[in-house]
């Protein structure tokens, strides 16, 4: 149930020793063979575009109307690679360690480095598709830097690489769908996984339009269904992304991976209000050129222009020297938090700090300047040609914070504050990112594996690419080879009939609750209850409660929900009380999960484990391992543990100083 399938060899050899012995499927047995990916972003969409063109029959399914819309688009700041375009140290190793490192020694070695491995090799695969990254003026491939490094490997596309990257893999796909490799499904969701004999065989999907339950069997399912981060409700994720499939998956036997490991980004758009629903990233490139600071003084409300320098707090570059503004995001979290928590904060909530552009947009001007000569340009010259400058690199991130707050950044310092992001967490994967359910995968942000306790910035698009390009093509056919004398199933098989069942009662029973209050204001608490008591530093006590809570909410969910409208008809709010229902069980998971590990890593910060200036404080000796969930049944789950081995990389007190 437990092998993590790492092969033996030194780590730089492991992937390279993998793909010269695992099992091939020749191109006629391909064609017989039928694969299910359920969701389409990055990972789905790389996934089923590569193979379909390697001759596999492919269905993708998607709750949107469109792959295009995945939440993969919303990603803005980059993508890692190793290439070392700007000769300042970059290598494989350096993004391994990095990585590691930012993940404070809590992800599999193995795992780590053959991301690093293909990080080149996707870039290489994206240009060849198309994919408009920034170029130098020469033409040649531009870098940025991202939080947790001190080299500048971040390939970007202005502030919407995602969008660039997400195109790509689109084109790619539909190329597939045209050819007929692919078939896609728009609008539907996985509501269970279908086992025989104890394989992954099938899922039972929900038509969203017309409300029809349809059974699609697989001889292999992969998961690529993004993160939970909207179990705390405000997040920057997209208000439809949910835990629903890896959920089902979870309840079918496969093991949930380090629940309670959850990103924290520290430059997002402050709330504004009750009314909010959703919550906006601002890319963490701006760290790259915007400086982070509070008044000196507590409680001062004078305008940022009013401020002089000496009565600022560049905390960040006070704290961290070494690294200053582009620390990892958990620790310039924690840090944007703890000024504001001691009443330094800024704006009329006083939930906020500066992120001021000032000193790059002067320092670009002189740059500019100097080009054209221009020796005795005059401060305003100087500034208008920074704005250009700031503008090129980052322009639609300012033209959004502008739409969305009425301020103009070029002018004023963005108020930001740290916001739930991206979910480290997720379905426990072995080596070749098969979960504990045999021929049930899980690629992208839906598995646990590459991330440790805190992801580095830029690295959710390069390993839901890797993990789609170029890692599950070659594991899957290690699996599948010995498919190739298993018949398709027929979906009249009582697997399926069961599993349809067990989804149609599962409805029923939502629509007959008929009750007095609405999905949404579930959502709201459930989520209230997670950010304040398992969101950027958690406690014994409140952990404790927050159990207890979210198990009576749960109770009142199931007695007194009222969903409008009928069954089998275009309904959003029966949809989202499906994935709220998910979402409340989850969410005790993530407590339970925080509460047994007692100590502060990453992301996980327990307040009762902290050095004593302030950062998190590991145990190495008692938790380093992958806690891997079981479920056993109604807030009941049984704990298994994959120890962590570190053969090159000696884990230490991570230091950004």
């Amino acid at each position: 149930m437990f092998d993590a399938k790492i092969p033996a060899g030194t780590l730089d050899e492991k992937w390279s020793d993998y793909k010269g012995h695992c099992k091939l499927v020749n191109p006629a047995n391909k064609r017989k063979l039928e694969i299910i990916v359920i969701g389409t972003g990055l990972a789905g969409a790389s996934a089923a575009a590569s193979l379909g063109e390697m001759g596999y029959k492919v269905k993708a399914f998607c709750f949107q109307d469109s792959p295009r819309r995945a939440h993969s688009i919303a990603a803005q700041g980059g993508i890692n690679a190793a290439k070392n375009y700007q000769n300042d140290g970059d290598s494989v190793f350096r993004l391994f360690y990095d990585t590691i490192k930012g993940g404070d020694y809590r992800s599999r070695e193995a795992n780590v480095h053959r991301l690093a491995e293909v990080s080149a090799n996707i870039i290489d695969q994206c240009v060849a598709q198309g994919v408009p990254f920034a170029r130098e003026y020469g033409g040649l491939l531009s870098n940025r830097s991202f939080g947790g490094t001190q080299v500048q490997r971040t390939f970007y596309a202005a502030g919407q690489t995602g969008q660039q990257l997400l195109i790509g893999a689109y084109q790619a796909l539909e190329r597939q769908v045209a050819l007929g490799t692919v078939k896609m499904y728009s609008r539907h969701e996985m509501l269970e996984i279908v086992k025989i004999d104890g394989k992954a065989r099938g899922i039972i999907a929900r038509d969203l339009v017309t409300g029809k339950l349809e059974r699609h069997f697989g001889h292999a399912v992969l998961l690529c269904s993004g993160g939970y981060g909207n179990v705390f409700y405000l997040s920057t994720n997209a208000m439809g992304s949910n835990v629903t499939a890896a959920w089902k998956a979870h309840k079918q036997g496969a093991l949930f991976g380090n629940p309670c490991f959850t990103q924290i980004h520290p430059t997002c758009i402050p709330v504004s209000g009750d009314h909010q629903s959703k919550l906006t990233l601002m890319s963490e490139s701006l760290r790259n050129d915007g400086r982070i600071w509070v008044p000196k003084e507590k409680g001062d409300n004078r305008k940022p222009s009013d401020i002089p320098e000496d009565q600022r707090d560049y905390y960040l570059e006070r704290r961290y020297p070494a690294f200053g503004n582009l620390v990892p995001r958990d620790v310039a979290s924690r840090a944007a938090k703890e000024r504001c928590d001691e009443g330094y904060g800024v704006g009329s909530s006083k939930q906020a700090v500066y992120l001021d552009f000032a000193s790059a947009i002067e320092r670009y001007g002189r740059t500019e300047a100097n080009k054209h000569g221009d020796d005795h340009a005059s401060l305003e010259h100087i500034i208008a040609l920074g704005k250009e400058v700031v503008k090129e690199k980052y322009g639609n991130l300012f033209d959004m914070y502008e739409k969305i707050t009425g301020e103009n950044p070029y002018e004023v310092p963005m108020r930001i504050y740290p916001a739930v992001h991206y979910t480290m967490g997720g379905l426990w994967v072995d080596y070749e990112l098969q979960t504990s359910v045999p021929g049930l995968y899980a690629l992208g942000e839906a598995n646990f594996s590459d991330h440790g306790a805190n992801r580095l910035g830029a690295s959710a698009l390069m390993q839901g690419l890797a993990d789609g390009y170029f890692v599950i093509p070659y594991t899957i056919g290690n699996y599948l080879a010995e498919e190739i004398y298993s018949k398709a199933v027929g979906t009249d098989h009582p697997a399926f009939v069961e599993a349809e069942k067990t989804v149609s009662d599962r409805i029923h029973q939502l629509m007959n609750i008929k009750g007095k209050q609405s999905v949404e204001s579930f959502h709201k608490r459930l989520g209230k209850i997670m950010w304040e008591k398992c969101g950027m530093a958690r406690n014994s006590q409140g952990l404790t409660e927050a159990i207890s809570e979210i198990q009576a909410l749960k109770k009142e969910f199931w007695s007194d929900l009222r969903i409008p409208g009928d069954i089998n008809e275009m309904n959003p709010e029966l949809d989202k009380a499906n994935r709220v229902a998910d979402f409340i069980e989850l969410g005790e998971l993530m407590c339970k999960d925080a509460l047994l590990r007692n100590e502060s890593c990453g992301g996980h910060f327990r307040e009762e484990y902290q050095t004593p200036d302030g950062e998190a404080l590991r145990d190495d000796a008692n938790y380093m391992y992958v806690a891997a969930w079981e479920y056993k049944g109604d807030h009941n789950w049984d704990l298994h543990k994959e120890p962590l081995h570190y053969e090159v990389i000696k884990p230490t007190q991570r230091n950004y100083k």
